[in-house]
């Protein structure tokens, strides 16, 4: 790294943040391109591996504020990605579903997840790019909400 002061290079919380930024940039620039936000990458992959949810769980799961959840899922509805439909056994809330379009959306955004880890991640062999994913997962559940 040229031009950086010592102090910073060597600080791992600096190292992240930087390429976050990195990161953020790739997964906008694919998800864009492939007609998508973030949001609906989480809802999508949530709706996938748990099935069928009220908005609220949706919320609490992808870590999505209630309005912002509220948006996304409007906007997932209108491109035939999920349906929204009275929850039955329970009169004043919604419950979300992922469709086949919904499906098939979702994969199309793990491609592009895939094409951002390759490029993010690039200098690193298979088996470093295991070992960085477990110890970032590791340091992250330290922090994580219990």
């Amino acid at each position: 790294m040229s031009e950086i002061p010592e102090r910073l290079a060597v600080k791992p919380s600096w190292l992240i943040t930087q390429l976050a930024v990195h990161a953020r940039r790739l997964v906008f620039d694919g998800f864009t391109a492939a007609g998508a936000r973030g949001y609906h990458y989480r809802i999508l992959a949530a709706l996938h591996e748990f099935g069928p949810a009220s908005q609220a769980e949706l919320g609490r799961r992808c870590r999505i504020d209630r309005s912002d959840l509220v948006a996304a899922v409007n906007e997932l509805v209108e491109q035939g990605f999920v349906d929204r439909s009275p929850d039955p056994n329970h009169g004043r809330r919604n419950r979300v579903t992922l469709t086949g379009d919904g499906a098939r959306q979702l994969r199309r955004m793990d491609e592009v997840l895939d094409q951002v880890q390759d490029d993010l991640l690039e200098p690193l062999s298979d088996e470093e790019r295991r070992t960085l994913t477990r110890l970032l997962s590791r340091a992250l559940a330290q922090h994580e909400p219990d």
